[in-house]
C-alpha cells in the first residue's frame, strides 16, 4: 500500500504528508461552503425612515416588492423597519439614531427632510436616498456621478416636475392665474426647487401664492388664506398628512372650483385633479437594487446617484367632473392613469 501511495502521489511525498494535505483541503472546503451557507442563511436589516406617514404611502410596500424581485423575502433573509415622522422633522435624527442602534446594515431615507437627519447621524452606515428633489443643493451628494460619503440613490427632478405641473393646470384651465401653492417650508426638497419655479410661473402668467402647511392642524388656516387670496388653482407638494386629510382638500377644491395638481401621486387618487411625478415603484425599483448591491458589497460613494427615467400622470376624472372641467383629450391621451 505504501509503494502503491508513493507512486501515486510522486517520490517527493510520502504518505502521511498526503493524508494530512488531503485532510487540510477537505478542512478549507468545508469552510468555505459553511461560510457561503452562513451568508446565505444570515438575515439582512433594513431601515426605513420617511418624514410622510408609513401606512399612508406604498414606498415601503414598492420597497419589499423590488426586494423580493431580487431574491430577499422578508422574515426570511430580510426585515424591515419603519420610523416615520409626520409633521415634526425635528424627530428625524432621533428616529435615525435609533434605527441605527438596531444595528440596520442599509438605511434607506425617502425624501430631503429624512435623508439629511441620517447623513447627520452616521458616517458610517450605507443609505441609500429616494424621491429627493435636489440631492446637490441640498448639501447631499457632492454631485451625482460621484456622491462621496456613505449616501447615494435617487433624486425625482423636482424642479422640472413643478414646471409640469404649472403646465398642466394651464392646459385644463387656461384661464388661471393665481395658484395656491401648498408646501412645508422646514423642507429643503420644497424649498430649493419652489425658488425656481418663478421663471416657469412668468412664462406661463401664473403668479404662486405659497402657503405653509406642515401638518393637518394648518388645514384650516390654509384653507381660510387660499379663499382669502381668491386662489384659482391649488398646487400640493407631498405633506405629512393622512389621507383622510387630503380627502378634505379634495373636497374644499370641488366646493370652490378650484383646479388641482400636485406631485405626489397617493393624492391624486384620494381626490386631487392631477398628479404628475417621477414614477414611486420605478424609484423603489431601483432603490432596491442599490441596497441589494450594499449587501454584496458594493460602497455608497462608488454608485452614482440616478436620475428619473420613469415618470407618470394621473388624471381623476371623477373629480374632473364634480368640478365641471373638461380635459383636453391631448392630456388624457398622455394619461399613465386615469381615475374614474
Amino acid at each position: 500500500m505504501l509503494n502503491h501511495l508513493d507512486f501515486r502521489l510522486g517520490a517527493g511525498m510520502r504518505a502521511p504528508q498526503a493524508i494530512l494535505t488531503i485532510i487540510l483541503t477537505i478542512a478549507l472546503l468545508t469552510a468555505a461552503l459553511a461560510a457561503d451557507a452562513q451568508q446565505a442563511g444570515k438575515v439582512h436589516r433594513i431601515g426605513f425612515l420617511r418624514y410622510l406617514r408609513c401606512p399612508d404611502n406604498p414606498g415601503s410596500e414598492y420597497l419589499r416588492k423590488g426586494l423580493r424581485e431580487l431574491g430577499y423575502v422578508e422574515g426570511r433573509n430580510i426585515i424591515i423597519e419603519c420610523r416615520e415622522s409626520p409633521g415634526k422633522a425635528g424627530r428625524l435624527p432621533d428616529l435615525a439614531a435609533e434605527l441605527v442602534r438596531r444595528n440596520v446594515d442599509v438605511l434607506v431615507t425617502e425624501g430631503t427632510p429624512a435623508s439629511l437627519a441620517a447623513k447627520q447621524t452616521t458616517s458610517a452606515l450605507p443609505i441609500v436616498m429616494v424621491y429627493v428633489g435636489d440631492p446637490v443643493a441640498s448639501g447631499l451628494v457632492a454631485n451625482l456621478a460621484r456622491p462621496g460619503g456613505n449616501l447615494t440613490g435617487l433624486t425625482v427632478l423636482a424642479p422640472e416636475i413643478i414646471r409640469k405641473d404649472l403646465e398642466l393646470l394651464k392646459e385644463v384651465a387656461p384661464q388661471i392665474s393665481r395658484v395656491s401653492v401648498w408646501m412645508d417650508a422646514t423642507n429643503p426638497g420644497q424649498t430649493l426647487p419652489d425658488e425656481e419655479m418663478g421663471a416657469a410661473a412668468r412664462l406661463l402668467g401664473i403668479r404662486p401664492q405659497r402657503i405653509n402647511l406642515r401638518t393637518a392642524t394648518d388645514l384650516d388656516r390654509t384653507f381660510a388664506e387660499t379663499l382669502r387670496r381668491r386662489a384659482e388653482a391649488l398646487l400640493v407638494y407631498p405633506l405629512p398628512i393622512t389621507l383622510s386629510d387630503v380627502r378634505k382638500i379634495a373636497e374644499f377644491a370641488v366646493k370652490n372650483r378650484l383646479p388641482t395638481v400636485t406631485i405626489h401621486p397617493p393624492f391624486a387618487r384620494e381626490g386631487l385633479l392631477m398628479s404628475y411625478s417621477a414614477s414611486i415603484p420605478d424609484q423603489y425599483r431601483r432603490a432596491a437594487t442599490y441596497v441589494d448591491r450594499i449587501l454584496k458589497g458594493a460602497k455608497p460613494a462608488d454608485l452614482p446617484v440616478e436620475q428619473p427615467t420613469t415618470f407618470e400622470l394621473i388624471v381623476n376624472m371623477k373629480t374632473a367632473k364634480e368640478l365641471g372641467l373638461t380635459i383636453p383629450s391631448a392630456v388624457l391621451t398622455r394619461a399613465d392613469e386615469i381615475i374614474q
